[in-house]
């Protein structure tokens, strides 16, 4: 999870919490120990929009995206989902949380909803806008006489023994009279039992019937916060973002500056004397009187909507990505890796202008010195050879500009063949595909047909040295063999593959994802399902066109995916296909007919319906998905086989009394075959690898567990010919 966004920022008396769009991370005051709060470790959901810590209760409050509330006490995690649940035609993110003792007040989009603390459910809900209509409320707070929120339609208020608050009639609205401006309210606090209030990025106090200015200074303010009778005020520009820590007088304090450390603040909070501060583009900060701190968890800057790929046990995501009529959408995020529990982070910078270059969408990882080559959908190709060495690609190369857009360079796809020659998509120009030879000399290729924008994007190479690439905007999917000679076009042969017998029979001419499975066939994933090539031998012959499998799930049967955006396939070391759509991630078996799995948001840790890409390590069979909310991981069963068998891997081995998960067997030859024995020689189980690896639920062939002792692993190959014995420890 990206822990570097931060949006928010409460404390208890002894932790500071810090939200992200998708997940919380903790700092311990004393011990500066970080802890991280996603899905993965109970959380309901991925993506927040505000938090709170209560001290009263000892509890903190957490908002979602859609509406989904947690309250995270002492004893674990409680849901209170009825608001997510409630059809309703208006807004209802929780903007803000106004804890009170046995209740908390949510500001949200169509109105207030009142909570009870200690039942965990909606206790009240109140439409305060006009003539009982829904109105945005930005924040909350009370005081001994009455309770104030800031809405879209000023500033209102009601008094605190109001017998029925939910009646929008007994809401008055203070905007527009005794010296407050009229129009919306952002914000609203108590500080010293003075009511401030936000509006027109000014501030002002209430001075008994009127308001008084309490500080402008003409600049944007995106928040306020009252805390140990403090009030800090969060301030955004271009030519320098601040944040002021101001007392009940109107005087400031502290005004808190620094370059790469606030950018975007978000919020600012006091505890014990000190500020700490949220910026979603530099993380948490603590400011002491002559010290600033910055505590960012080792994580992704961002989440990953480009390419990912594993290479030699080592994880890579590009953070770029484009929309679906293939426009940039500005991210700037560049590249990064995971290896050993670490993430590094590559942001190549504009040699001109010092901005960082945007949109990595692609990436190949040089097998002659392991270093990375980025596409970037606008900035041309980038050579990575180390976190600050790059060498940029762009004008003055056979890489063309966009058509009506000269400096827009746009690398959609990479990949290395054989011979270490580095191929090129170029979406959008006059010339889509090049080639970056091992000898350093270039070569560029035009298809023989027109395509609607020259889209081209992800490239694969078959066992046939052919190229297969992916053409967006509903073009297809072309298949480019050069022949004997690279410099040589008179043996090209170009095909492009969409629907219709004779043509490719594709399921769509609208292609998203493609991958090459154990046997060489070409699978492609459409906007309506699955085709796969068989014959990627007899390509360019009209009779090779893409067979539609069919599958079958709850007693039906259908093709492969039917009516489904397939975004992404990878396969696995036993041949099985990863699928991602914009509905989970499925896995099916070798041949495509039958599912396996299928995993959601609903029914397990992973972070989001939407699958953007998948990467598997081959070694670990880990497999990685790229969500629209973040990176998750399944420990898959499949690991890559080797050509003979190795030492064995056994794990957990002793195995824990208690213990009731999968058993792995790794260090296997491809699809060997697994006998688990007694020491007198009586099975107990068999097994086939999947790819390199086996595994074993620990019971024996009638389904019954095992009794403690030890037992023999017999390992032999298809042919017979490999041997390999191992053991393996019950302990009940």
């Amino acid at each position: 999870m990206p822990y570097q966004i931060a949006i928010d920022v409460t404390a208890s008396p002894n932790k500071i919490y810090t939200a992200t769009p998708y997940s919380l991370f903790s700092v311990d005051i004393a011990t500066k120990e970080i802890q991280r709060i996603s899905k993965v470790s109970g959380l309901s959901e991925t993506g927040i929009t505000t938090i709170k810590f209560d001290t009263y209760s000892n509890q903190l409050f957490i908002a979602y995206t859609n509406s989904n509330i947690d309250v995270l006490t002492s004893k674990g995690i409680q849901n209170i989902p009825e608001l997510k649940r409630e059809q309703l035609q208006g807004d209802k993110t929780i903007t803000h949380f106004f804890p009170d003792k046995d209740v908390c007040y949510l500001s949200t989009g169509f109105g207030i909803v009142v909570i009870n603390t200690s039942k965990y459910e909606i206790k009240e809900t109140w439409i305060i806008g006009k003539g009982s209509s829904y109105t945005r409320v930005n924040m909350f707070t009370k005081d001994n006489s009455y309770m104030y929120a800031a809405t879209e339609e000023g500033l209102k208020r009601t008094p605190v023994n109001t017998a029925n608050p939910a009646d929008s009639q007994q809401w008055q609205n203070l905007s527009g009279g005794n010296s407050l401006p009229a129009g919306a309210a952002k914000g609203v606090v108590t500080l010293d039992n003075k009511i401030i209030s936000l509006l027109n990025d000014s501030l002002f106090i209430q001075e008994g019937n009127r308001w008084r200015l309490f500080f402008s200074n003409g600049l944007p303010v995106t928040s306020i916060n009252s805390t140990e009778n403090k009030l800090t005020v969060c301030q955004q520009t271009n030519s320098g973002s601040r944040v002021l820590v101001m007392n009940s007088a109107g005087v400031i304090e502290q005004a808190l500056q620094a370059k790469n450390i606030i950018k975007h603040p978000r919020n600012a909070i006091m505890q014990s004397g000190n500020v700490w501060i949220a910026d979603s583009t530099y993380g948490l900060s603590q400011w002491k009187t002559t010290l600033i701190e910055r505590y960012l968890p080792d994580s992704p800057p961002n989440i990953a909507t480009g390419e990912i790929l594993f290479y030699d046990n080592k994880f890579y995501a590009a953070a770029g990505g484009a929309d679906n009529a293939w426009n940039f959408i500005q991210n700037q995020n560049g590249v990064y890796s995971f290896s050993e529990s670490h993430w590094t982070h590559y942001q190549p910078v504009n040699r001109a202008s010092g901005d960082s270059l945007s949109e990595f969408i692609t990436i190949a990882i040089d097998p002659r010195d392991k270093t990375i080559w980025a596409g970037s959908f606008g900035d041309g190709l980038v050579h990575i050879i180390s976190d600050d060495q790059y060498v940029f690609y762009k004008e003055n190369t056979p890489l063309n500009a966009v058509s009506g857009n000269p400096l827009s360079y746009r690398v959609s796809g990479l990949a290395f063949d054989r011979n270490n020659n580095l191929w090129i998509s170029n979406f959008g120009a006059a010339t889509l595909l090049h080639v970056l030879k091992a000898d350093n000399t270039w070569k560029s290729f035009t298809p023989p047909f027109g395509l609607n924008r020259n889209a081209a994007s992800q490239i694969l190479i078959d066992d046939y040295d052919q190229k297969w690439i992916v053409s967006p905007l509903a073009n297809g999917l072309l298949c480019f063999n050069h022949g004997a000679s690279i410099d040589n076009n008179a043996d090209d042969q170009w095909r492009l593959y969409t629907i219709g017998t004779g043509r490719g029979n594709l399921p769509s001419n609208d292609v998203l994802s493609i991958a090459k499975d154990k046997n060489g066939y070409i699978w492609v994933g459409t906007i309506d399902g699955v085709g796969v090539i068989q014959c990627p031998h007899e390509a360019f012959t009209a009779t090779c066109d893409a067979v539609l499998p069919i599958a079958e799930q709850g007693g039906f049967a259908n093709y492969l995916f039917k009516g489904e955006a397939v975004t992404a396939i990878t396969v696995d070391g036993a041949d099985r296909k990863w699928i991602g759509t914009k509905n989970g991630v499925w896995l099916i078996n070798a041949v495509g007919d039958k599912v396996l799995e299928h995993f959601t948001e609903d029914n397990s840790k992973l972070l989001s319906d939407d699958i953007k890409r998948i990467a598997i390590n081959g070694v670990t069979g880990e497999v990685f998905f790229a969500t629209a909310k973040g990176i998750s991981s399944f420990k898959g069963t499949a690991t890559e086989g080797g050509e003979k068998t190795d030492a064995l891997l056994v794990y957990p081995n002793p195995v824990p009394p208690g213990y009731i998960g999968m058993i792995a067997i790794k260090g296997l030859k491809q699809n060997s075959f697994v006998k688990i024995t007694e020491l007198n020689g009586r099975l107990v189980y068999q097994t086939k690898a999947l790819g390199g690896q086996a595994v074993w639920n620990g019971k024996n062939y009638k389904g019954e567990p095992i009794a403690s002792g030890v037992y023999i692993i017999l390992v032999t190959d298809e042919g017979q010919v490999e041997r390999n014995a191992g053991r393996i420890v019950f302990i009940k």
